[in-house]
């Protein structure tokens, strides 16, 4: 995957090898990193570019922006960074009067300082609020979700977002606990996830919370609902031969990458090229040196030439 890399061994990003294979072989001019997070992979990517590259950074996430401000602050006019939702990237950056990236990057889901965060509320390993929000200053908090939802809808939302198969036993004791008092915390939640679910079930190759905790992340966030049109308008401002990364972490979000990439690579008004035609995973090394790896997938597609698109 290339020589002379430089990695920062702090908060390393999933495929920070393999993202900057993939972006740097063309040079792009600018990059936009659609989800900057806490600047791993942005900083990764500016320390191996031209002095001339630039990044545009997204993040709904204002304690995120911060922090990559600061952590970036010495690559200067080098990076844009702007607190926003990926799904509004091209009016983003057609106030900058940019028209047209030579790399997008698409780190999904949530990041590790945010789950090992208590305040936010995204992880049953630690005690804290119930509240899961990117953007804590906008939106319902999972809290609001879990005391004030329909049993049904409870149900709906944990089995079609956590693909949970205990969904509504759990749904009826969530229903069930908070007749007693509200359901305020995380593991005020975890507990009661726990006692619905079957013993052998507690016990299993993953915590017994964890599928719920990501429907209620995913519903409090709506983030699968923005993401096939974000792709398209990425696949857009690609100027030819540029190059779009996708991470996924969970099946959901695997599926609506592969099959909004192949819809764009297909037909005579193709608009892409897929330069992986399976999902990239993570390396045995990559896996033990950050368990966060475990169920990443990387898809890579590529714009093509604009005598190619009829």
């Amino acid at each position: 995957m290339g020589e002379n890399i430089y990695f920062e061994p702090r908060h390393v990003p999933v495929f920070a090898e393999e993202v900057l294979f993939w972006l740097m072989q063309q040079k792009p001019d600018v990059i936009l990193d659609c989800t900057v997070g806490y600047g791993g992979h942005a900083e990764i990517l500016l320390k191996n570019s031209d002095s001339a590259t630039r990044l545009i950074g997204l993040d709904r996430d204002p304690q995120a922006i911060a922090f990559s401000r600061e952590r970036l602050m010495e690559f200067g006019g080098r990076v844009i960074l702007r607190k926003g939702n990926y799904r509004d990237l091209k009016s983003h950056l057609a106030e900058m009067g940019i028209q047209k990236v030579g790399g997008v990057l698409f780190d999904l889901g949530v990041s590790s300082p945010q789950l090992e965060d208590p305040a936010r509320g995204f992880s049953f390993r630690q005690e804290g609020p119930l509240d899961m929000r990117m953007d804590q200053t906008i939106g319902v908090t999972a809290a609001e979700l879990v005391n004030s939802c329909q049993e049904h809808e409870l149900a709906d939302i944990v089995f079609q977002y956590g693909e949970e198969r205990y969904s509504r036993r759990i749904a009826r004791a969530i229903v069930r606990a908070r007749t007693r008092s509200p359901i305020e915390t995380t593991g005020a939640l975890a507990s009661v996830i726990a006692e619905a679910v079957p013993p052998m079930y507690r016990h299993g190759r993953i915590h017994c919370a964890t599928r719920t905790f990501q429907a209620l992340r995913i519903a409090v966030n709506c983030e699968l609902e923005g993401l096939e049109p974000s792709l398209r308008d990425a696949a857009d401002l690609l100027a030819p031969g540029g190059r779009m990364c996708a991470i996924s972490f969970h099946s959901l979000e695997d599926r609506i990458v592969k099959h909004t990439l192949r819809s764009l690579a297909e037909g005579a008004d193709a608009r892409l090229s897929l330069l992986t035609k399976k999902p990239i995973l993570p390396t045995e090394l990559e896996f033990h040196a950050n368990p966060r790896a475990r169920s990443a997938k990387l898809r890579v597609a590529e714009r093509v030439p604009e005598r190619m698109v009829s």
